[in-house]
């Protein structure tokens, strides 16, 4: 039995969790989880759940909810968050936060000997530095929960000592892998959220239209596999059925395939290394699919993963400033203030304005992603004034 602390419960990734868990109730026991601000669906996984400790963001949320449920604690804010993901009883953390928020909670899980099982790709893409030999001092182990970065860890299981080539990432596109620039002006937030493939929050789901997803991907796999930027192809595949290979020095490639399904990843990564029957999974027939195409992505095109591989190979703080920026940009689209395009345009000029920090220590990566932020809120401001 593995004692676990879900941290971003009421997220995509999150409820695809419970889901796994509850169909193994024998394997896991979900001891302490974390919300946001969806009380509701919070409720009805804590009565499907019954955990012992619940994090929430908000203090009144934690009031009403501790008198509503008296036989569990509930907890606010941060301190709440470091609480359930050092809980003595628990052997791994699953951290599905979204964004730069998911970082302290993964340090302080490391530094109190969990495993983690990491779906918050920000935590390796702005401290991978750190995160790599934290993990290394205090001997866990990091497992990653992305699909793409699953299907490699996968593939390299007996392949260990053998010298990596290429990192073959695949991408789906997004919403708009057909469209050309010029047809990408205008675009509705409703469209940008219609993922053809992948059932996914609304955040990475624009990240996957920009595919600044994938730039995070990269930078990722930097760090979760010890490779250059140069050994890593991002490659649009429109299945999402191969998600991602490896090849190896002999000129082999081992890759993983299957259906479109998250909990096929979280489930491994909470059970490796053994596998376990994936409840209502959908089994791969090839035949049905009758072919799967490839082809390279057009960095003009797709401009913010040309941003993201500039920020992974330059290194220091910029990969944090491009996810701050991001995360800003991506929020004011959704909330309508900005266009599709601004997104990356607002990304680059953070960039381009920043003054590199080549080895940041976590306080300077806090106040650089704050200042990443800001960035974007006053370019928003100066813009709407010249208007």
């Amino acid at each position: 039995m593995k004692n676990i602390t879900i941290l971003g419960v009421t997220g995509s990734i999150g409820q695809q969790t419970v889901d796994v868990c509850l169909h193994h109730q024998d394997e896991f026991n979900v001891v302490a989880m974390s919300a946001g601000k969806n009380i509701v669906l919070l409720e009805t996984t804590i009565q499907k759940i019954n955990p012992q400790v619940v994090c929430v963001i908000d203090e009144k949320d934690c009031n009403y909810l501790q008198e509503k449920y008296p036989h569990i604690r509930f907890v606010f804010g941060s301190a709440g968050l470091d609480e359930i993901a050092t809980i003595d009883q628990v052997d791994i953390v699953l951290n599905a936060i979204v964004g730069f928020a998911g970082l302290l909670p993964t340090i302080h899980a490391i530094e109190s000997k969990k495993d983690i099982a990491l779906a918050n790709k920000e935590t390796l893409v702005v401290a991978g530095h750190i995160i790599t030999k934290l993990v290394k001092e205090h001997g866990v182990k990091l497992l990653p929960v992305d699909s793409e970065h699953s299907a490699i860890f996968q593939s390299l299981q007996g392949n260990e000592m053998n010298k990596i080539k290429r990192i073959l990432l695949t991408a789906s596109g997004g919403s708009f892998r057909d469209k050309t620039r010029e047809e990408l002006v205008g675009v509705s937030v409703k469209e940008a959220l219609n993922h053809p493939n992948w059932s996914m929050g609304a955040k990475i789901t624009i990240d996957s239209a920009t595919l600044f997803n994938k730039g995070l991907e990269v930078m990722e796999a930097k760090w979760l596999f010890d490779v250059d930027y140069d050994q890593i192809e991002v490659l649009i595949h429109p299945e999402s059925i191969l998600h991602s290979a490896v090849e190896f020095e002999d000129t082999s490639v081992i890759g993983q395939m299957g259906t479109p399904d998250m909990r096929l990843a979280i489930q491994y990564a909470l059970t490796y290394p053994q596998r376990k029957k994936l409840v209502n999974g959908k089994s791969l027939d090839l035949t049905e699919l009758g072919s799967l195409t490839f082809k390279k992505p057009d960095f003009n095109r797709f401009h913010a993963l040309s941003l993201a591989y500039r920020a992974g190979k330059t290194g220091g703080s910029l990969p944090c400033v491009l996810n701050g920026a991001n995360e800003m940009a991506n929020l004011l689209f959704r909330e309508g203030k900005i266009e599709f395009l601004q997104i990356e345009e607002l990304v680059e000029k953070a960039m381009n304005a920043h003054e590199l920090v080549k080895d940041p220590t976590i306080d300077q990566l806090l106040d650089i992603d704050q200042w990443a932020r800001d960035f974007v809120l006053k370019e928003i401001n100066e813009t709407c004034r010249r208007l």
